[in-house]
């Protein structure tokens, strides 16, 4: 009987350590998808939704003109953003998907908005859209939360 005793008790404590690191993975992969804390805004301020969007302006037969990005800003940014936008260019440096690393002008289109999922497809249909029209490999978007005021 006592032999019986020291085997279960190995067997138990086997038991308790796989239930401990299960509850340890768990823990970490949750906090790992934790959406970021979202900033203390002051009164009078509102928490927003801040996109930016890189937009390359290279294609194939040449590139996209300051005319041709405010028509598209016109015809398919405008009317899911009428709150407002900013955009600007830059220059920047992308790495293609063959390897090679280009330096190219870029469009930035930055959004501020309140996060829903209709505001969060209007952006990914943006970057669809940008693709398609100007044969894009890529808009790069970041996403981060702040505090507005006017």
């Amino acid at each position: 009987m006592g032999d019986d005793v020291l085997q279960r008790r190995p067997v138990t404590l086997l038991k308790r350590v796989q239930r401990y690191c299960f509850c340890l993975f768990i823990a970490v992969a949750v906090a790992g998808c934790a959406p970021t804390q979202v900033p203390r805004c002051a009164s009078g301020e509102q928490a927003v939704v801040l996109d930016t969007l890189y937009f390359g302006t290279a294609k194939p037969d040449g590139v996209v003109t300051a005319e041709e990005w405010n028509a598209f800003l016109d015809q398919m940014v405008v009317s899911d953003f009428s709150e407002g936008l900013t955009s600007w260019a830059a220059t920047g440096r992308w790495g293609k998907s063959a390897g090679l690393v280009e330096r190219e002008n870029s469009n930035l289109l930055q959004l501020a908005h309140n996060g829903s999922q209709e505001k969060d497809r209007a952006v990914q249909r943006i970057a669809e859209r940008y693709k398609s029209s100007f044969q894009q490999e890529a808009v790069m978007r970041l996403r981060s939360r702040a505090c507005r005021t006017f």
